[in-house]
């Protein structure tokens, strides 16, 4: 098990800056997989992360497939599953106060629960870099099984039946980190997009409090938690340092000049390059033009790691990734 917190040191300390997209597909479309595949079959998932690192091992660290519907299936919730597309949770799993207190909290057996343990075990003993887990946060968790937009009135009309469920989500989740850790990968990146939904106030009460219960029972010296929350436009940012967490990951809604400042200095700063418009999109000098005007941007800032916005979609041109890595390479060859 590797000593996260070095390995945090050394990117503070070094001159040079880090890169860590978080992006899987590339690596399922270079074996010739499905995404359907990789998102069922924990060996097919670990073999598209270890291709992608082996095409591409400027990257810092690996990261696993961002799919939020993993934690939600497990609990009983219905998926919509495609060829190339990560799963949907589809309609609604407890709408009162009741059905929540009925709600069991699932064994990790649950689902696909295993296989994406069994992709982060073998990550973990088979690639010789930082590895980071995924998961989906607890307020995003609650509103896919209380329905988004009957939670975001629910949190005013029904507060007690929220953190009910926020209760039960957080605690599935602490028991998942803890398996994920003991898979000995170096940290897990809590996706929590829909707290990004809530002003300030609301994201520390209905979603901060509880990602802080995760990060005390599993950060330590040998396991980080990375917060993502790419809804923040920079009105949450507070609410999300509150957590406690070693990084902070942000979407391209935000300045990550405005990030960089109220975030503390001690802790990795991580995004925002557009993964869809920009990645996906664009051409390959287009990429490198906007990866090296954010480098240069956020250059007095040590702790600041450059990556994508979010996941990165499937069917990224290869093109364009080496010339996000092309322009990393030449901008941190002239510092």
């Amino acid at each position: 098990m590797m000593n996260t917190a070095d390995w945090i040191d050394s990117i503070l300390k070094s001159n040079r800056v880090a890169a860590i997209p978080i992006m899987t597909h590339p690596g399922i479309e270079i074996l010739g997989y499905r995404v359907l595949d990789a998102v069922t079959d924990g060996q097919i998932h670990f073999e598209a992360i270890q291709a992608l690192n082996e095409r591409f091992p400027q990257a810092a660290a690996c990261t696993v497939i961002m799919d939020l519907s993993v934690e939600a299936e497990a609990f009983g919730a219905k998926l919509h599953f495609a060829e190339n597309e990560v799963p949907s949770v589809e309609g609604r799993l407890v709408s009162s106060y009741e059905e929540v207190c009925a709600l069991p909290v699932p064994s990790l057996d649950a689902a696909r629960l295993p296989e994406y343990l069994k992709a982060n075990c073998l990550a973990a003993a088979h690639i010789n870099k930082p590895v980071f887990a995924g998961c989906i946060g607890p307020y995003s968790l609650a509103g896919r099984l209380f329905d988004m937009t009957e939670i975001m009135m629910a949190i005013f009309t029904e507060p007690d039946t929220v953190e009910a469920l926020l209760e039960k989500c957080t605690a599935f989740l602490t028991a998942y980190c803890r398996a994920l850790k003991a898979c000995g990968v170096a940290g897990v990146i809590i996706a929590e997009p829909a707290a990004g939904l809530l002003p300030n106030e609301d994201c520390l009460r209905f979603s901060s409090v509880y990602i802080q219960k995760i990060v005390e029972a599993v950060q330590d010296d040998t396991f980080a938690v990375v917060l993502h929350n790419c809804g923040n436009s920079g009105h949450c940012t507070e609410a999300m340092v509150a957590t406690g967490a070693k990084g902070y990951h942000f979407g391209n809604k935000i300045d990550m000049m405005d990030a960089l400042r109220e975030c503390p200095n001690d802790t990795l700063v991580m995004g925002n390059l557009d993964p869809v418009e920009l990645f996906k999109n664009a051409a390959p000098d287009v990429v490198g033009n906007a990866t090296r005007a954010l480098l240069e941007r956020t250059s007095e800032f040590p702790n600041f790691v450059i990556s994508t916005g979010c996941d990165t979609p499937p069917e990224i041109p290869m093109a364009n990734i080496e010339a996000f890595y092309r322009a990393v390479d030449k901008f941190n060859a002239s510092r």
